[in-house]
């Protein structure tokens, strides 16, 4: 079994060097890849250090600053082009736990898209403000409500796809970009049959650096929902 993890980042200096070990730790069929944009702070360079003595680190740099969901498509196309049999997201600030991939991983040799939910068993997250905490939480009921997707954290970013699943979407056709590229890839997963599994996680609010959330990521994500439900009841979701 081949498990490719992508970790997008920009400006996470104060995180990557501490993050790869620790994930890859947790399981030896377990490669990185990293996706760079570009960071002023030296990440990539911090990064080719790593390189330099651990062949199951990759590395991605792109021009600029150009979006969450591009990212990960650019590591989709890497690790289908590679044979990787299950390909795995996490972010690189420590708000998902590294301890939690091989439980990810273990559940996806079973169902074909494993996501680490923060709100399939009640409410787990650490240092939020409350005001974020709400936003968060009633945007996944939106999305819901919406879409019909029985996701309860549609939005969420840790999660293990079997290879199959990014076979069956057509990657280039993909709409949005920040957040609302999570809450996209579930429902076209999920609207071409796919088996979804939620395990509970806990997630913390970073300690170091800077959040990428914006308004602007926020109001994607909100108009996303409706711009997919009607493709899909049109026929047009590939």
């Amino acid at each position: 079994m081949k498990a490719l993890l992508i970790i997008p980042t920009y400006n996470e200096i104060e995180n990557i060097a501490r993050i790869i070990p620790a994930a890859l730790k947790q399981a030896p069929e377990l490669q990185i890849l990293v996706m760079d944009d570009n960071s002023p702070d030296g990440t990539a360079q911090a990064v080719k250090e790593i390189m330099a003595s651990e062949p199951r680190v990759h590395l991605i740099q792109r021009p600029g600053k150009m979006g969450l969901g591009s990212a990960y498509v650019t590591g989709f196309k890497y690790a289908l082009k590679e044979g990787y049999d299950y390909i795995l997201e996490m972010d690189a600030d420590f708000s998902h736990d590294p301890n939690d991939l091989p439980r990810l991983l273990e559940a996806a040799a079973k169902k074909d898209l494993v996501i680490g939910s923060r709100y399939c068993q009640g409410v787990n997250i650490v240092n939020w403000p409350f005001k974020r905490l709400l936003i968060s939480y009633f945007a996944s009921k939106y999305v819901r409500l919406i879409t019909g997707m029985p996701v309860k954290d549609p939005t969420a970013g840790f999660k293990c796809f079997n290879r199959k699943v990014l076979e069956a979407i057509d990657l280039d056709k993909i709409l949005s970009d920040g957040y609302a590229f999570q809450i996209e890839m579930h429902f076209r997963a999920w609207a071409k049959g796919f088996r979804l599994q939620e395990i509970p996680i806990v997630f913390t609010d970073r300690v170091n650096g800077v959040s990428k959330m914006s308004r602007h990521i926020v109001w994607e994500a909100a108009w996303m929902v409706w711009r997919l439900h009607i493709l899909r009841l049109m026929g047009r979701l590939h």
